[in-house]
């Protein structure tokens, strides 16, 4: 099954030229001329990676970034004409994986796109369920049990906080809102202003990360959510 790219970009050219070279390698590519056309395909069909320009009408590619990662985790590659550290640093902090300044070399955009996919494969093929054990690294979730161990040590959660870590770990690679999380684990409307979720983050990361400040698996994306 050949590899599909979904190639989103306000600039024809740019779509065109893009298309040509991964075309080449034998990939699939399908385009999108905005964000809104871009999520429009994806509630239809799947796509291995996307790239994405940030600087686009009707919906930027950083909200539009923001609104795939909500449930989908495939690679994301964030184009832009803008250089400044700043604009990298939002493109990433909304869950992309890459980032290009405009203009780029097609050579390297195709070894960056391999590159992501050959990470996306590996990452993906490490967490295997079997007989309700969901295994993250070092991390093992039992969902049968509920138990969970790091580093081959049990360690004791509380309900909530094991529904929370089941939910990012069924997920995993997902980022997944705040009220989403919310939502999910205590079946309730969510309140802008409810900081129960970061609470119970901070005390789940207590107890499997080895530095809780620098975690390893639970994963802070700013401004969107969570994730492992």
């Amino acid at each position: 099954m050949s590899t599909k790219v979904l190639i989103v970009d306000d600039d024809t050219d740019i779509r065109n030229l893009i298309s040509v070279y991964l075309e080449n390698e034998g990939m699939e590519t399908t385009k999108a001329v905005d964000a809104l056309e871009a999520l429009k395909l994806l509630e239809r069909e799947d796509f291995d990676l996307i790239i994405l320009d940030i600087m686009m009408p009707k919906m930027d590619g950083i909200e539009a970034c923001m609104k795939i990662r909500e449930e989908r985790h495939m690679p994301i590659i964030m184009l832009s004409a803008k250089s400044e550290d700043m604009n990298k640093i939002h493109g990433l902090a909304s869950g992309a994986d890459d980032y290009m300044t405009k203009p780029f070399n097609p050579l390297e955009l195709i070894a960056r796109i391999k590159s992501q996919l050959r990470r996306y494969k590996k990452y993906n093929t490490e967490a295997e369920i079997n007989n309700g054990l969901i295994e993250i690294g070092d991390l093992k979730v039992n969902t049968d049990t509920r138990q969970v161990w790091v580093r081959n040590k049990e360690v004791r959660l509380t309900p909530k906080e094991f529904d929370i870590l089941e939910l990012l770990a069924r997920n995993k690679g997902i980022v997944l809102s705040v009220s989403k999380i919310y939502e999910s684990v205590w079946k309730e409307d969510f309140f802008k202003s409810d900081n129960t979720v970061m609470v119970h983050i901070t005390k789940i990361r207590e107890k499997i990360e080895e530095e809780s400040k620098r975690p390893i698996y639970i994963k802070t994306v700013w401004g969107v959510g969570y994730k492992i």
